[in-house]
């Protein structure tokens, strides 16, 4: 019989999700940490009124957490790296030519 080791994220005594490696666990702990930080802040915009709908906002911000800091101009976007050009191949040098 085999053993799984899972991770529980638990939330007021209400389990929120299982992972298989601690790391995927913490991930989605932080983010409901900033989603707990972020539905104050929204609602005192008065923009909606929707309780699901300023969850689900938050949520979304948190998932995004990186664009949503490059938008705000903390952070600058990744650079793209440029594809390197084709090397040569042995037989093509051009010292044998």
């Amino acid at each position: 019989m085999p053993v799984v080791t899972q991770y529980v994220v638990v939330r007021d005594g209400e389990e929120k999700m299982t992972f298989n490696s601690k790391a995927e666990a913490d991930a989605h702990d932080k983010m409901l940490d900033m989603v707990d930080e972020l539905v104050p802040l929204l609602k005192r915009s008065d923009t909606i009124d929707d309780e699901q709908k300023l969850e689900d906002l938050a949520f979304f911000l948190a998932r995004e957490r990186e664009q949503v800091v490059i938008a705000l101009g903390a952070k600058r976007p990744a650079k793209k790296k440029s594809p390197k050009p084709a090397s040569k191949k042995a037989d093509e040098d051009p010292s044998t030519a």
